[in-house]
């Protein structure tokens, strides 16, 4: 059984998962597809994690907003997800299957509210940028279930990039043959067992504030120039 944190916090795991990507990017464009890379966070938990992968790859640093779908019985639990674009992905009980219409159309809502409200704080910090023909590389602070971050990943195949990667720290290895439908590749540092929660691999896992996610996107992007004052000639960004 594991106990012991794999990484110290966000950052450390973002510096791993860098080092990681770096040969595997390599190799892909050695192969001819030649892809420029964008990397794209899961909010909040994922900017300070993708942050280094970014900086390392000097590449633009966007973000996909995706919430779980849940009932008020259970808050924690992802019946599905949905992102800020209407992207929709059900969990595949049967007993989620079963409920009406309306409930659905209700929860669903109330979780792309969430994401769009999510999306409009931090879009300030956000280059416009366009996943079509490109490598985009899916990172987030860990995966659990795996709803979001699938729902995002159909999203961004919606705009036909060369290749999407699902990138994390850790998850569950159990997840990986469902998860592997939803991408290209998979970079994942840690599978350990039992898993029960990400939280439980950081020896900090604070909650990432809006200010702060804000703040990690602003500075990388404005800092690289992937922002620019004037937006007339750039792509629609994918969620945008």
């Amino acid at each position: 059984m594991h106990t012991a944190p794999l990484f110290s916090d966000r950052a450390d795991a973002g510096e791993q998962l860098a080092q990681a990507l770096i040969p595997l990017v390599s190799r892909l464009h050695a192969t001819g597809i030649d892809a420029t890379p964008i990397v794209y966070a899961l909010p909040r938990g994922g900017i300070p994690v993708a942050a280094p992968v970014a900086r390392a790859l000097d590449c633009p640093l966007d973000i996909v907003v995706a919430k779980k779908i849940t009932t008020a019985r259970n808050p924690e639990l992802a019946i599905g997800a949905v992102t800020s674009s209407g992207v929709v992905l059900w969990s595949g009980q049967r007993r989620w299957r079963n409920k009406n219409a309306q409930w659905q159309e209700i929860v669903l809502a109330q979780a792309q509210e969430k994401a769009q409200a999510q999306l409009a704080q931090l879009q300030p910090g956000c280059p416009k940028t366009n996943p079509t023909g490109a490598l985009a590389l899916l990172v987030d602070d860990g995966i659990a279930t795996g709803m979001t971050i699938a729902a995002a990943s159909a999203a961004v195949k919606a705009h036909n990039p060369a290749q999407v990667w699902i990138c994390t720290p850790v998850a569950p290895g159990g997840l990986i043959p469902w998860l592997s439908q939803w991408c290209d590749r998979m970079v994942i540092l840690q599978t350990p067992e039992p898993f029960l929660s990400v939280s439980r691999f950081y020896l900090k896992f604070p909650q990432v504030k809006t200010e702060e996610a804000l703040s990690y996107l602003q500075e990388h992007n404005y800092k690289h120039n992937y922002i620019r004052i004037s937006e007339s000639s750039v792509n629609a960004s994918l969620e945008h």
